[in-house]
């Protein structure tokens, strides 16, 4: 199947069946290797991206889905050389260990903060919840996403 679809602002014309996860598509056929895979069932959310403004599993996300939209992956969330505020605002926190998860993590807080800039602790808790750590960081990632929500964060751009 001949699809279509625009990763981090590139369009890509590739020759994948449709029911390919859109994970591998992003990982094997474009080489982005940031996306992570956890699960296989969309259930961890270490595969996360943001299709057409939304963030989806892309594990178990067919790229027929994808056809014709615009997905975002971890590359694509800073500007160039420049991280995103939450990229900055995770090492300012100190919120990787093992780090497996933090690619689906950051997409999920990024879509919360494009969405509700000033998110209460609970609203934060809420958006994160479909989110695994293993390494259990999790107080030091609800304190990375209210550095940025409050403007403590070193980088302001998200």
């Amino acid at each position: 199947m001949a699809l279509r679809l625009t990763v981090n602002g590139e369009q890509h014309s590739l020759d994948v069946e449709g029911d390919t996860p859109l994970l591998w598509v992003i990982r094997d056929e474009l080489g982005l290797k940031g996306t992570k895979f956890g699960c296989g069932a969309g259930l961890c959310g270490a595969c996360t991206v943001h299709l057409n403004g939304q963030p989806v599993r892309s594990c178990s996300t067919p790229a027929e889905m994808a056809a014709g939209g615009q997905v975002q992956t971890i590359e694509g969330l800073g500007g160039g050389d420049q991280l995103h505020a939450l990229q900055q605002a995770w090492i300012e926190q100190g919120v990787p260990q093992c780090g497996y998860c933090q690619s689906g993590q950051i997409m999920s807080a990024a879509h919360l903060l494009a969405n509700n800039p000033a998110p209460s602790r609970d609203d934060i808790v809420a958006a994160m919840t479909g989110n695994l750590c293993r390494c259990g960081t999790y107080s030091r990632i609800i304190a990375a996403v209210e550095s940025v929500a409050t403007g403590s964060s070193n980088s302001q751009e998200v």
